[in-house]
């Protein structure tokens, strides 16, 4: 486990308190002054004792730069569900069409832990596609109609849009 400075906690503590009190205020639906002060409580206490488990970054990431890629890659991942939703559809109703499923591996510039969890998540929610391991800074992404085993073309069909993005953003 990897030892925080002081700035480090305080930062990681601030961020998972507020993205805590926002769950609970959406989970309560109120405003009321006793509803607002216990979820303050309860979450204050929480984000204390998980300050290095649940909460991967400072508060550097809530940067207006970072921000903006974030919600540019929400775009970009929405679309690329879509595509592959209907991909997928026009497999399933129309049997005739090839499929060629199989493992591809490629490797990623991400360094951090979160970042390559955010990019497997990302892959594996696209249907068609499914992140079966990554080991340091290689996927093994399960395709259902692999079109090359080429490391490098599969980043590019499955995985390079995505990182390009994750880059800016950690």
């Amino acid at each position: 486990m990897q030892t925080l400075s002081f700035s480090e906690k305080v930062q990681r503590f601030i961020l998972n308190w507020f993205f805590m009190m926002l769950v609970w205020i959406m989970f309560t639906s109120t405003f009321a002054t006793q509803e607002v002060v216990v979820g303050a409580i309860v979450t204050m206490f929480i984000s204390m004792m998980s300050i290095s488990m649940f909460t991967c970054c400072t508060l550097k990431i809530l940067s207006p730069v970072r921000i903006f890629w974030m919600v540019y890659y929400l775009l970009v991942f929405i679309v690329a569900l879509i595509k592959a939703n209907l991909d997928v559809a026009r497999r399933v109703l129309t049997p005739s069409l090839p499929i060629n499923p199989g493992v591809v591996k490629f490797k990623t510039q991400l360094t951090t832990n979160y970042s390559k969890m955010v990019l497997a998540n990302s892959i594996t929610l696209t249907p068609g596609t499914l992140t079966v391991d990554v080991i340091d800074d290689t996927f093994y992404i399960h395709w259902i109609d692999v079109t090359t085993t080429d490391p490098e073309k599969a980043f590019t069909e499955i995985a390079e849009s995505f990182e390009k993005i994750l880059l800016k953003i950690f």
